[in-house]
């Protein structure tokens, strides 16, 4: 099973989704804007992707520089962002057991396969 933090209105974030479905894969779509992660999951699939916060971070939006972030500020500065402002998570995202990806490109996401 493969969660994926899906964001409808992003056509990145459909074409990850349509291709994860045509490639097999069973989907559990968490709606992540609606339904933030906490600071605790966002550690672990951080972990899991083995990156750095700013690297699953959306530094282009509008929120990121209204926060005063940068790609200098401290990790748990970023984390704590990303929970309380769920738009600046990269998409789209998902896991699978002890791995994750980021779908840029959406064919990312067939290294969960």
């Amino acid at each position: 099973m493969i969660t994926y933090w899906h964001n409808p209105r992003c056509s990145k974030s459909r074409t990850g989704l349509d291709l994860l479905e045509q490639n097999g894969a069973q989907v559990e779509v968490r709606k992540y804007l609606e339904d933030a992660p906490s600071v605790g999951e966002l550690r672990d699939v951080l972990s899991k992707l083995g990156i750095e916060p700013i690297d699953m971070m959306r530094t282009g939006e509008k929120r990121f520089k209204e926060l005063g972030l940068s790609k200098s500020s401290p990790a748990d500065e970023l984390i704590s962002a990303m929970a309380e402002n769920p738009i600046l998570i990269e998409r789209p995202l998902a896991i699978a057991g002890d791995k994750a990806a980021i779908g840029r490109p959406p064919e990312e996401l067939l290294s969960l396969l």
